[in-house]
C-alpha cells in the first residue's frame, strides 16, 4: 500500500511486484497521512512512503523502485536495470541521465490526469511499464524505420 495519487515509482513498483513476484499482488492507495494505519488495519506492506521502519522507499539515490529491484534479487537481470535507471530519473527528476526518463515522468503525469480512480490509474500504468519493459529487453538498439516488426504470438507479453 502506498499514497493516493500515484505517479513514477508508485506505479512501477506494483508493476514490478505484479509481473515478477506475485501476480495476484493487490495494492491499496491512500491519504499520507493514513498510510500507517491503514496498512496496519489490512496487515498490508507500504511503500514509497517516509518514515521509520518502512522497508521499501527511497535509500540514498535509489528510487523504491530500485530499492525493490535489489531486495527481490532481480539486480543482475539486464532489462529490469535498465528500466530501473529510467524509473530512477523520472521519480527523481534527474532527466538529463536517461533520456527515455522523460518521456516516462510525461507518460505518467499524463495518466494521472486521466484517471480519478488510482486502481484504474495503476491498471493503465502496467501497460505503460510493459511497454518500457519490453523496449529494455527487446528495443533498446532498433531504430524507427519503415519496416514494421511483429513478434510471434508467445512473445507478445511480458
Amino acid at each position: 500500500m502506498t499514497r493516493a495519487r500515484p505517479k513514477v515509482d508508485r506505479i512501477a513498483c506494483p508493476w514490478l511486484i505484479r509481473r515478477f513476484v506475485d501476480p495476484k499482488a493487490r495494492f491499496l492507495f491512500v491519504a499520507p497521512t493514513d498510510v500507517r494505519a491503514v496498512a496496519q488495519r489490512f496487515d498490508a506492506t507500504p511503500f514509497d512512503v517516509e518514515g521509520d521502519g518502512i522497508l521499501w522507499s527511497h535509500r540514498g539515490e535509489l528510487c523504491t523502485f530500485d530499492v525493490m529491484v535489489q531486495d527481490f534479487g532481480l539486480s543482475n537481470y539486464k532489462p529490469l536495470a535498465r528500466l530501473a535507471r529510467i524509473v530512477r530519473d523520472a521519480d527523481t527528476g534527474h532527466l538529463e541521465s536517461a533520456p527515455e526518463a522523460s518521456g516516462l515522468l510525461a507518460a505518467s503525469l499524463g495518466l494521472s490526469r486521466m484517471f480519478a480512480d488510482d486502481i484504474e490509474q495503476l491498471e493503465a500504468g502496467m501497460l505503460l511499464y510493459d511497454a518500457f519493459y519490453r523496449w529494455c529487453r527487446d528495443a533498446v538498439d532498433e531504430v524507427h524505420n519503415w519496416a514494421s516488426h511483429m513478434p510471434p504470438k508467445s512473445a507478445r507479453r511480458p
